[in-house]
């Protein structure tokens, strides 16, 4: 939103030369992000544990995309934030991004992972360790961990 605003008052859009082949991309990261977050709360009913934080989480989930990345639901959100940007055609977002990370990082994932590890101990900290915080490639690029095998 305050990219938006930023653009209004200060345009900085992408050259004009391109502009279906970006829409197209953006439009393609705006559902990746969608699907992958629709993914995520598939999987966590499949689990059947809550996807509200504001309810206690009675497992943690190993499956789908979790085998991949421990927090693929911000994952998506991001690419969705991208993929608006890409269609907006404002470098704005593209510039605020690392701010809006380091506020999810230092005010969401911290205090979930704190929770996480006090709620399950050793068999969350054991997840850490096999499951990146972000995201892998699965084993396709060097000194990268394969993902766990789902029980």
């Amino acid at each position: 939103m305050l990219a938006l605003l930023l653009n209004v008052f200060t345009p900085m859009s992408f050259a004009s030369c391109c502009r279906l082949l970006l829409w197209l991309t953006g439009a393609a990261l705006i559902a990746l992000g969608l699907m992958l977050s629709a993914a995520v709360v598939w999987t966590f009913r499949r689990s059947r544990t809550p996807v509200s934080p504001r309810r206690p989480t009675t497992g943690i989930v190993r499956a789908g995309p979790y085998r991949y990345s421990r927090n693929p639901d911000y994952v998506g959100q991001m690419m969705t934030y991208l993929g608006a940007a890409v269609v907006a055609g404002s470098w704005w977002p593209f510039l605020l991004l690392p701010l809006l990370m380091v506020g999810i990082q230092r005010g969401v994932v911290r205090r979930e992972e704190r929770y996480l590890e006090a709620r399950f101990g050793q068999e969350y900290r054991d997840y850490k360790a096999r499951v990146p915080r972000w995201v892998t490639v699965g084993g396709l690029l060097p000194n990268h961990r394969q993902p766990p095998e789902c029980p």
